[in-house]
């Protein structure tokens, strides 16, 4: 098919067979060119459209701007253990002092003392507080994380995304994306 459209434009949201986003952060989107591919595929229904269109010699179709899996895809229950989810666990803020830039992962016991990389020992720190903080236990520091780290739900880190809506919603998304900036943590 030939389009005349940029490989970044016109994603298409994605969601799962109930109608719900399969990820709010990030925002679970698919290139144009995959979209149309799982609907000959037969894996996807067409939800709305864009008013762009590709066309190959014998077929034109509209490129797709919503499409909702045939299939149900089960959440998983238990998030991967990565630094992003860190980060959006923590509201993409320094646990000590609340900055949003330069972030990185501290170790509360520090691992060159036995401390492991879990979800119950780490939290996002800015590079000033954790070179500050440094080989240092919180007492030892004095430095106390806002919130004890835990292992959050998928739920949560899915509320937690909702904090942060992406820079561009196209207006045929917004009847399944609830962007909420009041939610509790």
């Amino acid at each position: 098919m030939n389009a005349q459209v940029s490989p970044s434009g016109f994603p298409a949201l994605v969601l799962n067979a109930d109608f719900r986003p399969l990820s709010y952060y990030p925002l679970s989107l698919w290139s144009w060119q995959d979209a149309i591919k799982a609907v000959f595929l037969d894996r996807v229904n067409i939800v709305a459209n864009y008013d762009r269109a590709v066309h190959s010699p014998s077929v034109e179709m509209k490129l797709p701007s919503v499409v909702s899996l045939k299939t149900y895809v089960k959440p998983s229950t238990h998030p991967a253990f990565t630094r992003f989810n860190v980060f959006l666990r923590d509201r993409f803020a320094c646990q000590y002092c609340g900055a949003r830039d330069d972030l990185t992962f501290d170790h509360l016991l520090p691992r060159s003392r036995g401390g492991h990389t879990t979800w119950g020992n780490v939290v996002a720190a800015c590079s000033p507080c954790n070179l500050r903080k440094g080989n240092l236990t919180p007492d030892e520091s004095k430095m106390w994380p806002s919130q004890r780290p835990f292992q959050p739900s998928v739920q949560h880190l899915h509320r937690n995304g909702r904090l942060f809506p992406p820079n561009y919603l196209h207006d045929s998304w917004l009847d399944y994306l609830y962007w909420d900036t009041e939610l509790d943590p």
